[in-house]
């Protein structure tokens, strides 16, 4: 009988044993016929003509400081989607965190925004892709799917100085997994700026087998001129000096060329592997620009068997046609499956060095 993982159009016709779940305001614990119960919550003055069943509690409200645990499941099972939006305009400071099999670290750590591609949203910037949607007006939505064998818990930190209210929705399947399933990550890091002649590390410290699976950058860049020269490379396996896998430039491995620049002017895309944004279309060439970009490794994963490390060159142009180090401000999101790790993280950065200004 099919489990119900890994379903797509050429699986939809199966029929499955898997339980269908979800999570929300409406139902905090995803329990059977537990939905719409509430008798008090965010709704609750807009519904107190209607009474109980008509959204009372369609959203919890973060205060200042507060992590709260929006999902608690009990598996076997596997996430297969997730919605968020929210009221506040600090992304940044909204730090979303999910852990597998009482595991005592993260295997997901990172801001919201960022998490689902949009660092910087004050431009309600849609973007279309097989694993993350964005859509009118900041309506978040990751379609990658995890996977867990005992219990999978979630939690949302506000790291703002204001109360705001969250809405979502985690949508999970309550099945058997394969043995030789995968835990997804994802880690955050930024650097401003990047120090002159060194590289960005995307990703470092992975001890496992897995395979990576996606990349999410938000470039500010602190020159006038192209930005985009360096090279990503992916060290695989005991790799130290040289890599085995080494890129062409940056826009290259974003799928793009020659700058995205067509008539002097940044040219934004968006598909279901990759995509690039300019934050600011104020000139193609300016500093001070922001950019975002995408890379989706859904049909071309990177397999490593013991270890990995991801870096990226920060590299543009000087005078007689030498290339220039950099020193641009840059964040990423490194995605990835591998076997359960029981090592932390590197600590993030701090509200102000979390910030976009």
């Amino acid at each position: 009988m099919f489990n119900g993982i890994c379903s797509g159009l050429s699986d939809i016709t199966k029929l499955s044993d898997a339980k269908s779940r979800s999570i929300s305001a409406e139902n905090f614990t995803g329990e059977k016929g537990g939905g719409g119960k509430a008798t008090e919550g965010f709704g609750a003055n807009a519904a107190r003509e209607l009474g109980k069943g008509w959204k009372i509690s369609p959203a919890i409200h973060l205060k200042p400081g507060e992590e709260h645990t929006i999902a608690d499941i009990e598996g076997p099972g596997a996430i297969k989607h997730i919605w968020m939006t929210e009221g506040s305009p600090r992304p940044r400071l909204i730090i979303l965190r999910i852990y597998w099999d009482d595991n005592d670290y993260p295997s997901v750590e990172c801001p919201l925004g960022d998490f689902f591609a949009s660092a910087d949203t004050s431009t309600h910037n849609t973007l279309t892709s097989l694993a993350v949607c964005v859509n009118p007006r900041r309506g978040f939505n990751c379609y990658w799917e995890m996977p867990f064998f005992k219990r999978c818990r979630i939690t949302v930190q506000n790291l703002w100085s204001y109360e705001f209210p969250l809405f979502y929705q985690i949508d999970y399947v309550l099945t058997e997994i394969p043995e030789n399933s995968a835990y997804f990550h994802a880690q955050f890091r930024r650097v401003n700026p990047v120090k002159y002649m060194d590289v960005y590390t995307i990703l470092d410290g992975v001890k496992g087998r897995g395979q990576y699976v996606g990349t999410y950058m938000y470039w500010g860049v602190n020159n006038n001129g192209w930005w985009g020269e360096g090279e990503i490379k992916f060290y695989l396996d005991g790799d130290k000096e040289f890599p085995t896998i080494c890129g062409t430039g940056t826009e290259d491995y974003f799928c793009g060329a020659f700058d995205f620049d067509v008539g002097n002017r940044y040219v934004d895309f968006c598909s279901p592997y990759t995509g690039f944004q300019a934050s600011k279309q104020d000139g193609c060439y300016k500093a001070n620009q922001r950019f975002s970009m995408y890379r989706w490794h859904i049909t071309d994963p990177i397999y490593f068997c013991s270890d990995l490390k991801v870096t990226i060159q920060d590299l543009g142009w000087r005078s007689e046609g030498r290339y220039l180090p950099l020193q641009d401000d840059i964040s990423s999101i490194a995605y990835w499956y591998q076997t359960l790790s029981s090592e932390p993280f590197p600590i993030l950065p701090d509200t102000n060095a979390l910030e976009i200004i």
